[in-house]
C-alpha cells in the first residue's frame, strides 16, 4: 500500500530495506546490531563497486609488501617494468602482484594512471569549487566537500574512495614504532602532508596532460590543492558517509517527487 511521508522516520529507525536499497551509505556500520553478519561496505554509487582493477591491486599489494618502505612514492621506479606493467592491465590481462613485484614500480603505476586518465579523478569542471574550500575552516569546510564529493560520477567517487582510505593507512605509519619485542619498526615517513604533496596534482588538475600549461600552476593553486587534498585524507571516513538526517531528506524529496524510483529501487533489491 501506500506510505505517507511521516513514516521516513520510521524506516530510517528499522534500517528499511529502501535505505538499503538506496544506498546513500553504509547501513551495517550505522546499525551493526540489527544487521548480523552484514559485511558488505555500501558505496554511494546504488549499481555496484566502481574501482579499476589496477587502482584495487595496486593499494592493495603496498598496503601488503609496502607500509613500512621508507620514502614510498618519491624513491625511484623502473620505467621499464612500469610500463610492462601498465601495459599488461590496459590489455585487460589478469595482473597478479605479489611480493616479487618491486613496491616502487607499483606505487609509479599508481601515480601514473591517475595522472593520465583522461578526466582527472576528480573532475575538471569541479577542480575551481574544490580548490575554494581551501579558504574555509572548521566544519563549513568539510560539509563543503562533502556536497562536492556527492556530485563525482559514480565510478570517480568510489575510486576517490578506495584511494583515500589507502592514503590514510599509508600516512599511519609514518612514523617509527615497536613491535611487541621492543623491536624497532621503521616508518615510511610519508605524512598525510607529504602524500598530498605527491598525489595532489594528480588527482586535482587544471588541464589535461600535455595541454599547453598543464604542468604551470601558480603557488597558490599548488598550496590549496596540497591542503584540500590533506583535509580529504584526514577525513574521508566521515565525508563519505551520508548522514541519517540527509538520507530522510533525500526520501522525503524522492517520495514527492519520484515516489516510481522508489519502487524500483525496492524491486531491484
Amino acid at each position: 500500500g501506500a506510505m505517507s511521508v511521516d513514516s521516513i522516520t520510521d524506516l530510517s529507525d528499522n534500517a528499511s530495506k529502501l535505505l538499503e536499497a538506496l544506498q546513500l551509505s553504509h547501513p551495517h556500520e550505522l546499525h551493526p546490531r540489527r544487521m548480523p553478519g552484514k559485511k558488505k561496505t555500501l558505496s554511494l554509487n546504488p549499481i555496484s563497486w566502481q574501482v579499476p582493477r589496477i587502482v584495487d591491486r595496486c593499494c592493495t599489494h603496498i598496503e601488503t609488501h609496502g607500509l613500512q618502505t621508507v620514502g614510498i612514492f618519491r624513491v625511484g621506479s623502473s620505467k621499464k617494468r612500469v610500463q610492462q606493467l601498465r601495459e599488461e592491465f590496459d590489455q585487460g590481462l589478469d595482473v597478479f602482484l605479489d611480493e616479487h613485484q618491486s613496491v616502487h614500480d607499483v606505487a609509479a603505476l599508481l601515480k601514473e594512471f591517475l595522472r593520465d586518465m583522461p578526466d582527472s579523478l576528480i573532475p575538471r569542471e569541479l577542480y575551481g569549487a574544490f580548490l575554494s574550500t581551501a579558504t574555509m575552516e572548521g566544519r563549513a569546510q568539510l560539509d563543503a566537500l562533502q556536497l562536492l564529493l556527492f556530485l563525482l560520477p559514480p565510478c570517480h567517487s568510489d575510486t576517490l574512495q578506495r584511494l583515500l582510505r589507502f592514503l590514510g593507512e599509508v600516512a599511519r605509519h609514518a612514523e617509527h614504532s615497536w613491535d611487541p619485542h621492543g623491536r624497532e619498526i621503521p616508518g615510511n615517513k610519508m605524512t598525510v602532508s607529504n602524500l598530498a604533496t605527491v598525489f595532489g596534482p594528480n588527482i586535482l588538475q587544471k588541464e589535461k596532460p600535455g595541454e599547453k600549461d598543464a604542468g604551470a600552476l601558480n603557488f597558490e593553486d599548488s598550496a590549496a590543492i596540497i591542503l584540500v587534498l590533506q583535509r580529504l585524507i584526514e577525513h574521508h571516513q566521515a565525508l563519505f558517509m551520508v548522514s541519517p538526517e540527509m538520507q530522510c531528506d533525500v526520501l522525503r524529496r524522492l517520495f514527492q517527487t519520484d515516489p516510481d524510483v522508489i519502487d524500483y529501487l525496492l524491486r531491484r533489491k
